[in-house]
């Protein structure tokens, strides 16, 4: 083999390249295939399957890295909440999440999460207990009812979110999005 064609076929973490390259066709709004990937990633059609199954399994790494995204985001330059104010701002950023990559966005939560996929399954899980942590510190006398008090509110927003998506409420400009999206989340759950 030629040390051109090696260098073209091989990559450094072929997996991270397969998802970038994923990642890209699904927010360019590009259906993608094992194949059409691997052509993107610069490898040859068979290199995915040493990763990936196949499209499901791409798809569900593509959802885990979409969850842990959405978990930095709303992490991103802010502390864990202590108020009700503070967190309809974790409310506000994870319907920005969802406006700003919504093919990613629907990929996560469009499918059942695989429980054979451990990946997805502790991205999620991990994005479900900063919620429950949010809320426990927000609402620290709700005792046994703050799993349903963080559900409630995990849902209220989702809800917000593919509202917005689908086109039911309007998606822009951003500072009406925020401004409603905080309004109904403080009429629920804020101080009274």
């Amino acid at each position: 083999m030629s040390t051109s064609r090696r260098s073209s076929y091989h990559h450094g973490d072929l997996r991270a390249a397969l998802i970038t390259s994923a990642m890209q066709m699904l927010e360019e709004g590009e259906a993608f295939s094992l194949r059409a990937v691997a052509r993107r990633a610069g490898v040859s059609a068979t290199a995915p399957y040493r990763h990936f199954a196949d499209r499901d399994a791409l798809e569900s790494a593509l959802a885990a890295e979409g969850f842990a995204d959405l978990k930095a985001d709303l992490l991103a330059r802010r502390d864990l909440p202590s108020t009700p104010e503070d967190l309809a701002d974790l409310g506000v950023a994870y319907v920005d999440f969802a406006l700003r990559r919504p093919a990613l966005f629907r990929l996560m939560f469009g499918n059942e999460c695989d429980d054979a996929d451990d990946q997805r399954v502790r991205a999620a899980a991990d994005l479900r207990d900063l919620v429950a942590l949010a809320v426990s510190r927000v609402f620290p006398a709700a005792g046994a009812d703050g799993p349903s008090l963080a559900l409630a509110g995990w849902g209220l927003v989702h809800g917000l979110a593919c509202l917005h998506l689908d086109g039911k409420l309007p998606a822009s400009p951003p500072a009406e999005v925020e401004a409603r999206v905080r309004g109904a989340f403080l009429a629920i759950l804020g101080p009274r």
